[in-house]
């Protein structure tokens, strides 16, 4: 029997990147071979860490080492189409975490120069391969739901430390892409047709004593093509009622024959399937897998899992998912919803958007 092929990792961003360290350290899959980060205080921090000191201040060192297979992409957002762009250039596959942009400028861009790399552009959407979440997808698969009629996502969180931050105050922040983006791509995994929505966003009383107005309560509906329904839903600078009632995110799906739920950070799975009742899976055997490091503030099971489903598509030449046109279309459809709230709720497309911007993605 012929063992896997191992890939060889280059990472840069070695903040959020530590967990994408973690994970290639321990996995079978890869070899973390090089890690990149502009502080060099901080990959000597990471150095004492994990023991491992190929690191360098230069991302051209990745790009020029041939032995590199794909570069794991965890700078800052508004850093990675260009830092994608020059490992796609330079021949490597792409890991990059969410949002693969902060906005639609450029993505005709990177399209067009995977396309012409023949490399592949996965984006790290982590929620998709935590535990409760792989089990609800494998029932959606053996389709033990029915006929899918509605999906309900959220992400609430207290996230008002973020407000103590000076990057809290630039212009262009936004609750949706570092924390709404989880609930709108679970949402688009099991109704890829959606094709617009309409919500409404306010601004609390929280967020505005910091001189902050970027909407911090978020609600919105979304459809597809088939007139099904998905809900999406967030709130982050108010108390909430802990992770045991309340976990952080969740996913619904609600079929014809069963309904399930899916927890985040909870290691739970809810399922009610015709004949079986109401039943909760626990996984918490697997929680030091998911959760290395203090609290659960970096969980690197997911980023393993992830990395190792995408070894295996290279194996197989088939797409990892989402990709490059998958992120671009779920990014217009964020831009969609913040188009609703700002115009009172109008349900906005993301054809329009799309076409708006030069873009024709499906």
């Amino acid at each position: 029997m012929t063992s896997a092929k191992v890939y060889n990792l280059g990472v840069i961003g070695l903040g959020e990147g530590r967990s994408i360290m973690s994970a290639a350290l321990q996995s079978d899959r890869w070899t973390l071979k090089k890690a990149c980060d502009l502080n060099e205080e901080l990959c000597r921090t990471r150095e004492k860490e994990f023991g491992f000191s190929a690191w360098t201040t230069s991302y051209q060192e990745l790009l020029d080492d041939p032995a590199i297979d794909a570069i794991a992409i965890y700078t800052p957002d508004q850093l990675h189409f260009t830092h994608a762009c020059q490992a796609l250039e330079a021949g490597k596959h792409v890991v990059c975490t969410k949002p693969l942009l902060p906005s639609l400028e450029g993505a005709a861009e990177l399209l067009e120069l995977r396309r012409r790399s023949g490399k592949q552009v996965f984006v790290g959407q982590s929620s998709r391969f935590f535990e409760p979440m792989i089990l609800q997808r494998k029932d959606f698969e053996t389709g033990r739901h029915g006929d899918v009629e509605t999906v309900e996502a959220h992400y609430i969180t207290d996230a008002r430390w973020f407000l103590d931050k000076a990057w809290s105050r630039q212009k262009g922040f936004s609750w949706m892409y570092n924390f709404m983006i989880h609930a709108v791509d679970l949402v688009r995994w099991y109704l890829p047709g959606v094709t617009g929505a309409m919500g409404f966003g306010r601004v609390s009383e929280n967020s505005r004593s910091y001189g902050i107005e970027a909407w911090d309560s978020l609600r919105f509906l979304l459809r597809d093509e088939q007139g099904r329904i998905a809900q999406v839903s967030g709130n982050y600078t108010m108390p909430t009622l802990g992770q045991h009632v309340e976990p952080s995110i969740g996913c619904v799906i609600r079929g014809t024959k069963g309904v399930t739920r899916a927890e985040y950070s909870n290691l739970s799975y809810h399922t009610h399937f015709a004949g079986e009742g109401t039943r909760t899976v626990s996984i918490e055997e697997k929680h030091d897998y998911y959760f290395r490091f203090e609290g659960k503030s970096h969980h690197a099971g997911e980023y393993q899992n992830y990395i190792e489903y995408f070894a295996d598509c290279l194996d197989e030449g088939k797409t990892a998912l989402p990709d490059a046109a998958e992120a671009v279309r779920t990014l217009a459809l964020m831009l969609a919803m913040e188009r609703s709230m700002a115009e009172d709720g109008r349900y906005v497309t993301i054809d329009e958007i799309l076409r708006e911007s030069g873009l024709a993605v499906r």
